[in-house]
């Protein structure tokens, strides 16, 4: 985690045994964990998670089953969504078409009651924020998805919100401009120090963007921390697929020793690596990350032998699948400027991975 990036440890929001029924179906289970102030947070999970559920809980469009939302140490259960210091950024952006930017990000700003002059300085410091100020008089049907998008977080930020929930806000905008728009969304966030709570399905987003990240599936937590303790440290197998890719071996727990295991894998070895929620004597199964096994073997690590039977080039990696012996293994191998083009399919070839490189996980 970036350091500079780092929150500070007072509490913005304290989500307390929060839960959400729809009749007989359990969108959420209790769930309970802080949001600190000045921090990106990113709720992630698959469809039907209860991220969004959460999401809207916070906001105030729905009310939880159970348990408590404070914001800043005070009970916000009993408040209407237009009486909490929290605005909403929705997917469809839900700007006016009949007004202009300007009218826009100032429609909010006059139902609280702001003064002209106070509105208008706003208003030119949320078009200077997000880099708008030549479109000010133009109507959201006369924008891009991305600068529709920017006067969408204008307006959300422009009552100075205690905290800004986004939607997946991202989806439906094209690749290069979700990537541009991700730099524009840290950047906001470090230059206003409002807490920002972001809703995604996209893991790459959630990487590239967080402080923390809540992994959320089947309606209850997976894993909470920092994204590299997300994608190096998952705490369960639901994790290590969900976030990036991985390779998956059966793999019986012969001893543990602390956080270590000792396994057997169908490759023919045996090895210890840290593990997560393994029995001595039952079933587990070891996580390798493609960019963990090496293409050439290396000394001093566990070795195999296979026979290439894919390979992609995608630029600055080429990702290949191996045989070995019957096992299937993804292998992402960077590129360099001279690219090696001597590996191919059907060819005979050497692996090998560290074996601390790997994770044992409860099967």
């Amino acid at each position: 985690m970036d350091m500079s990036r780092s929150p500070q440890h007072k509490k913005a929001v304290e989500i307390k045994g929060v839960s959400k029924a729809f009749g007989n179906f359990q969108a959420l289970k209790p769930v309970t964990f802080d949001i600190y102030e000045n921090e990106f947070f990113t709720l992630l999970g698959p469809s039907g998670c209860g991220k969004t559920t959460l999401l809207r809980m916070i906001a105030g469009f729905e009310q939880p089953s159970t348990g408590e939302i404070s914001l800043r140490g005070a009970n916000i259960q009993a408040l209407p969504p237009h009486k909490r210091r929290v605005n909403t950024v929705f997917q469809s952006y839900a700007l006016f078409p009949h007004m202009t930017l300007e009218q826009n990000i100032a429609f909010g700003l006059e139902n609280l009651g702001w003064s002209r002059d106070r509105r208008s300085a706003r208003v030119a410091d949320m078009l200077r924020l997000v880099h708008m100020e030549k479109f000010a008089a133009r109507k959201p049907q006369q924008l891009s998805g991305g600068q529709r998008q920017r006067i969408a977080l204008a307006r959300a930020l422009a009552p100075e919100p205690e905290v800004l929930l986004l939607d997946e806000p991202l989806s439906a905008l094209d690749l290069k401009l979700r990537q541009a728009m991700r730099d524009e969304l840290r950047t906001l966030q470090r230059q206003t120090g409002i807490t920002f709570v972001f809703v995604t399905h996209d893991q790459e987003e959630a990487l590239d963007m967080s402080d923390r990240i809540c992994v959320l599936g089947d309606g209850e937590i997976q894993q909470l921390g920092t994204p590299a303790d997300i994608y190096e440290e998952p705490s369960n197998r639901f994790v290590a697929d969900f976030i990036g890719e991985t390779n998956f071996l059966e793999a019986d727990v012969i001893a543990l020793d602390g956080d270590s295991a000792t396994v057997s894998i169908p490759l023919g070895v045996t090895l210890s690596a840290p593990h997560k929620q393994a029995v001595a004597g039952g079933k587990a199964v070891m996580s390798i990350r493609p960019e963990k096994i090496s293409l050439p073997s290396q000394d001093g690590h566990i070795a195999a032998e296979g026979t290439i039977v894919g390979a992609n080039y995608l630029g600055g990696y080429t990702h290949y699948v191996v045989d070995a012996n019957g096992t299937l293994l993804r292998v992402s191998k960077r590129n360099s400027q001279s690219r090696d083009r001597t590996l191919e399919v059907g060819q005979s070839v050497k692996l090998s991975f560290a074996a601390e490189s790997a994770r044992i996980l409860g099967a």
